[in-house]
């Protein structure tokens, strides 16, 4: 059993800001606020190398066209991590916030990515029927399963989606499309969760009942999610930093908002 890890307050609550909850909600973001990390950082990163080491089949996938991608990615976040005075770098190892020190092998970026920072990552390239999945470092999976994902364009990923229909997936192709690597953007998500844990992967051919369990839940699982443009090879990295929290931890304008909306479980 995986260690469960819970946050002691939620940072963003998305259904409090209407820019944020209708679809695809996204906002501008600072290039200095892409990667983040919080009180649960310690607890993540150990999480997350107990996944990397016993379940890598389950949360690392890369393909060929995304191989060039993957480096320069794993360039971009060790740029970003120069400007943390948490992290020391040095050109072949790096040593996070928490001290445990991580090689830097640049034949397994993403997995070096998922051994560096709390996100997990996934690339998207530019396809024949849209952005495709190229590869991904995803530790923490929301009722989703890689492997059924990856090499897939938008369309297909979301098609378990019953609010992700025809007239959302254009509107979201449409924002690939036109993002610009100086103007990265940023959503968030909600949703309610009987089970807490991170690691949270589901076929999308289980009944939905299965994929979001029975209705109400103890705990709030919410998805900071960025998108930016990588410079050279065009890609989009999709980065999802995860909070679960239990419901009673909410602030109380959190919870008043809560209560005058419907999250679906999961």
């Amino acid at each position: 059993m995986e260690e469960i890890v819970l946050h002691d307050r939620l940072a963003v609550a998305p259904w409090m800001d209407p820019a944020l909850w209708r679809l695809p909600g996204v906002k501008p973001l600072d290039p200095d606020d892409w990667l983040i990390r919080d009180e649960t950082f310690q607890a993540q990163m150990r999480l997350r190398e107990h996944l990397i080491a016993t379940r890598r089949d389950k949360v690392h996938a890369l393909t060929q066209t995304g191989r060039d991608a993957a480096g320069e990615c794993l360039d971009l976040v060790l740029e970003t991590l120069a400007g943390d005075t948490g992290y020391r770098l040095g050109n072949d190892r790096a040593t996070r916030p928490d001290g445990a020190v991580v090689a830097i092998d640049r034949d397994q970026p993403l997995l070096t990515i998922g051994r560096l920072i709390q996100s997990d990552v996934c690339l998207m390239q530019e396809g024949a029927e849209g952005h495709v999945l190229t590869g991904a470092i995803l530790c923490f999976p929301a009722s989703w399963t890689l492997a059924e994902k990856i090499g897939r364009p938008l369309m297909a990923i979301h098609g378990p989606v019953p609010e992700y229909d025809s007239a959302v997936g254009m509107r979201v192709q449409r924002l690939f499309d036109a993002i610009r690597p100086d103007r990265p953007l940023w959503r968030a998500n909600a949703v309610l969760h009987n089970d807490p844990s991170l690691f949270h992967p589901r076929s999308e051919h289980d009944p939905p009942s299965m994929r979001r369990g029975p209705p109400g839940g103890k705990y709030l699982r919410s998805e900071r999610q960025t998108l930016r443009r990588l410079a050279r090879t065009g890609a989009v990295v999709f980065t999802i930093h995860t909070t679960v929290i239990e419901v009673d931890r909410l602030s109380d304008a959190q919870k008043a908002g809560l209560a005058g909306i419907t999250l679906k479980s999961g």
